[in-house]
């Protein structure tokens, strides 16, 4: 039981990273923005987000400013793929060749070490009386950091927006015909840049919780193809909130195990036991991969003359 319980608090813990990036995604998807630059804004917050918390102390200094970099470097995309009709891939891919070399060159600038670990005072719990010592939910469920809290009332206001909100359907009617949400007066290209805003804001703030709230340091490739994981978190879930939640927690399960495997002593390679979220996303994705479709306007460029 003890193992049981451990096994799920480190599925929370790890799923919540991997849960903020996949709803980045999510929004931009649901604008027609296929963003497969997650990896890339992930490390870039994780390393922005670290620095800012190891020379300020403050870990919600560093997720803001995590998400910001995020952001700043999505515009890029975002003026690209929005302004310029450029295919979407191309730029996703090269935000992940840039974003993560950037970061490794900004910690060796600011650090001026490579040789010494640096680590900051991650977030702590939050603990709720009485309601933690309940038997095997007490810990998993409230003794959770803030962020985990406020990630959770971030995938229910998602639910809501796209489901009950007028905004939220205008929203997705961009991602499905934005020539015909133009003639309704939608602002198409607005929806737009406001969703790669918000993709990599989140993207930001899930790479600055791996180093701020879950490790306490930075080292490179530290996101570990969260951000790809995240892709397939959202087809998954099939483009709804309560899906992705279900989709990135069996992911942060899948972690977890291989975590929990290691430590068991098993005389097997590590890397397999390294392998299984991987393994777990690849055969997901060719059960449903085919059989489901997301916005039919994701990724195709948005002409205003076209009707």
């Amino acid at each position: 039981m003890t193992w049981i319980t451990g096994l799920l608090e480190t599925t929370v813990r790890l799923a919540i990273p991997l849960l903020l990036i996949s709803l980045a995604e999510l929004y931009g998807q649901r604008a027609g923005m296929v963003n497969i630059g997650l990896e890339g804004l992930a490390a870039l917050g994780a390393l922005v987000g670290f620095l800012i918390c190891y020379g300020t102390g403050s870990v919600w200094l560093g997720l803001l400013c995590g998400g910001l970099a995020g952001v700043a470097v999505n515009m890029v995309y975002a003026f690209s793929t929005i302004h310029l009709c450029a295919d979407h891939t191309v730029y996703g891919m090269a935000i992940n060749i840039f974003a993560p070399a950037l970061a490794s060159f900004l910690y060796r600038v600011f650090t001026d070490d490579t040789s010494g670990l640096k680590q900051v005072q991650i977030l702590s719990g939050v603990n709720i009386p009485f309601l933690k010592d309940i038997p095997v939910v007490g810990n998993l469920l409230f003794n959770q950091n803030l962020m985990v809290y406020i990630t959770v009332v971030l995938v229910i206001f998602t639910a809501i927006f796209f489901k009950k909100t007028r905004f939220g359907l205008n929203y997705k009617a961009v991602g499905e015909h934005p020539q015909a949400a133009a003639t309704l007066g939608i602002n198409v290209v607005g929806i737009k840049y406001l969703a790669c805003t918000i993709c990599g804001f989140l993207s930001g703030v899930g790479g600055a919780y791996i180093t701020t709230c879950y490790s306490g340091t930075y080292t490179d490739g530290i996101v570990a193809g969260r951000g790809f994981i995240a892709l397939a978190a959202v087809i998954f879930g099939r483009w709804n909130a309560k899906g992705v939640l279900l989709a990135c927690l069996f992911f942060g399960l899948c972690d977890a195990l291989q975590i929990k495997l290691q430590v068991l002593g098993i005389g097997i390679p590590y890397q397999f036991f390294q392998g299984i979220p991987y393994i777990a996303t690849v055969m997901l994705l060719s059960i449903i991969g085919a059989k489901q479709a997301g916005p039919k306007a994701n990724g195709q460029p948005y002409r205003r003359e076209l009707r």
